[in-house]
């Protein structure tokens, strides 16, 4: 019956605006019904969301409304008719903000059809449905301008560059330092206590010699994974808020580099680890390192507050079981102020240059806290950023059975864009070009435009597997192996053909593309720690990083069409085409030359053999091209 009864959200025929929308905003919706269904009444059933009134099926939401109170019932009016079917509308606005979800039930004389979403949004009949999604974000929801149309860099600092000729430091935590800049970090088959204090001495002085490497990539925000003292090389067990880990320089330092990438186009964000602390911190001092009193010494610590001590083996609270990790209660007053106050470690730092924030484990920090640190970092600077590490669809994200509203105006900017990553790594792996498709348009579904335009979309991150080992290494390698793992020079070249198709999609979609260092010089690896391996200096395949450096230049060339929404033209068998503004993206996965009858004015950029041919366009096998359209087949 589903042929009977035609709803896709996604068309603007049936739906607009397309999308989330915010409060006040008028929305229409439009259901054509066949006339053999000889419907009498339609209604649509809009509900705000409650997880009380929810049951998380497979991450489909089915309605389980017994309160009529958190519902409303509204009337569809008949706007036309024709031979074979009539066409039902309704119009409606929501004032306050919030997750919504909604279906039909249209009324005959055969009783009630209900009306529910199905694949690719088009509507379904049954007894029991998944509902659309409607996300509504305050009208008052501002994100920075400035980053789109940009380039992200992450950074992870202990393996970019040793930029200072000066002795590493002494430090109140035993650190193992690495005598050559080339080996291969230290894991479990070398330690088997392995704690992650294998340093190799990379600094912020590192990354500001290199800014005018990171310019010419198009950079235009660096994200540094943890700058703070830690006993660990990815320092995510914060030993103090307040100081610049000694192996990576100075506060000045800090303030140095954000000075100098200003002046050529780039803001530095920060990692914040907000979610827990080190055990080893002048806040917990497990070991006796630091002269205070940590909450771990005394109860009269005037961090105690802040930790949940128990019963436990551990004795305390800690994130996933880790005891160098102590959690941290983020409300409490005390730790609110510590971070988030006028003098706290959010403003400390942006006093410094900081542009913003990517929040580590955003899912783990609740909304009180991030309600309060949005408050902290807008009322420093409206324009500064927060990002969180979310790697689910943000708009309904479930944490705690606490639905999470990240994207309606209170809390974050954006989040890490791990669905795209996912869905375009799967893409050019397999050519589903339909999965891709429904992967893109959910979250353009879903998310408000605000967060969409500062989308962070990585294909690599310090948590995943390196994007040419994802793409190139087809065969599973066992555990033991990954360490000394060479790929070979089939499955680097398979991996980089692959690659550049994947970064045209990351560098074309809305939002922005987030490169991890070193991914743009052919550097390869597993999971942590083998994706965190030094960046080879020595070791650059300039074939490929030439490649990033057009795409960067191509990205700023057209800022203006990628900060315009995305429309798909054509979806094949290994082959993807949508556009931006007056861009056309044509990414052809398959193993055939791919044709198209496009109005074609010029070809802007391409990975392989593309050319414009009488009757449109041309793009070989596995190549990417980007191409002008004519004038009139394009809006402003």
């Amino acid at each position: 019956m589903d042929v009977t009864i035609r709803f896709d959200a996604w068309d603007l025929a049936c739906k607009r605006p397309f999308g989330a929308v915010s409060t006040g905003t008028e929305i229409t919706l439009r259901v054509s019904v066949v006339k053999s269904v000889r419907p009498q009444r339609m209604y649509i059933i809009l509900r705000k969301d409650g997880l009380s009134d929810m049951t998380v099926t497979e991450e489909k939401f089915y309605s389980n409304v017994t309160d009529p109170e958190s519902q409303r019932k509204i009337l569809f009016s008949q706007v036309s008719s024709s031979f074979h079917s009539t066409t039902y509308e309704v119009k409606f606005t929501i004032e306050e903000a919030g997750l919504y979800f909604y279906r039909f039930e249209v009324e005959t004389q055969k009783g009630i059809l209900y009306v529910g979403r199905g694949k690719n949004a088009r509507a379904v009949t049954g007894d029991f449905l998944p509902e659309w999604q409607l996300l509504v974000y305050r009208s008052d929801y501002h994100t920075p301008e400035f980053l789109q149309g940009g380039i992200m860099y992450q950074i992870f600092p202990d393996r970019f560059l040793r930029g200072s000729s000066e002795p590493l430091p002494q430090t109140l935590s035993p650190r193992i330092i690495h005598k050559n800049w080339d080996e291969r970090p230290l894991f479990t088959f070398d330690l088997p206590n392995y704690e992650a204090t294998d340093f190799f001495g990379g600094d912020l002085e590192g990354i500001r010699q290199k800014l005018p490497y990171l310019r010419e990539l198009g950079v235009s925000i660096i994200y540094l994974n943890p700058i703070f003292e830690s006993a660990s090389n990815h320092r995510y067990n914060t030993a103090n808020y307040m100081a610049v880990d000694p192996y990576l320089g100075t506060e000045e330092d800090f303030k140095r580099l954000c000075k100098e990438a200003g002046e050529m186009g780039i803001r530095i964000i920060l990692d914040g680890v907000f979610s827990h602390t080190g055990s080893d911190s002048i806040y917990f001092d497990k070991n006796g390192h630091y002269a205070g009193v940590g909450a771990w010494e005394s109860s009269d610590s005037p961090y105690y507050s802040w930790y949940n001590f128990t019963d436990s083996a551990t004795g305390y609270d800690c994130w996933w079981g880790f005891p160098t990790l102590p959690n941290v209660n983020e409300t409490d007053p005390n730790y609110l102020e510590y971070i988030c106050g006028d003098e706290g470690v959010l403003r400390h730092w942006m006093k410094c240059g900081a542009f913003g924030w990517r929040l580590d484990v955003a899912d783990e920090l609740p909304d009180e806290f991030l309600m309060r640190l949005r408050k902290s970092v807008k009322g420093y600077d409206p324009d500064a950023y927060i990002v969180g590490e979310v790697w689910e669809d943000a708009s309904n994200k479930c944490s705690y059975d606490v639905r999470r509203p990240y994207l309606q105006g209170e809390e974050l900017d954006s989040v890490m864009n791990y669905p795209w990553c996912n869905a375009i790594l799967s893409f050019v792996r397999s050519g589903d070009a339909d999965a891709f498709y429904t992967a893109v348009m959910t979250i353009l579904d879903h998310y408000p435009w605000p967060s969409i335009a500062t989308l962070m979309t990585p294909l690599s991150t310090h948590d995943s597997v390196r994007a040419l080992t994802a793409l190139g290494v087809e065969h599973e390698v066992p555990a033991q192996d990954r360490p000394e793992y060479k790929m070979t020079p089939e499955e680097y070249q398979k991996g980089v053909q692959k690659l550049k198709l994947a970064a045209v999609l990351q560098y074309t979609l809305p939002g922005f593309p987030s490169l991890y260092y070193g991914d743009e010089i052919g550097m390869y690896g597993f999971a942590d720690p083998w994706n965190r391996r030094t960046f080879s200096w020595d070791h650059i395949d300039d074939g490929l990083h030439d490649f990033y450096v057009r795409l960067g230049q191509m990205r700023r060339e057209n800022t203006a069409d990628f900060t315009r929404p995305l429309k798909f033209f054509d979806l094949d068998t290994g082959v993807i085409a949508y556009s931006r503004g007056s861009l056309l993206v044509v990414v052809n996965a398959s193993e055939s030359d791919y044709q198209w009858p496009a109005m074609i004015d010029s070809l802007v950029f391409s990975t392989g053999n593309a050319s414009i041919t009488e009757s449109g366009i041309l793009v070989s096998r596995m190549s990417a091209a980007v191409f002008r359209l004519r004038k009139e087949y394009w809006q402003e």
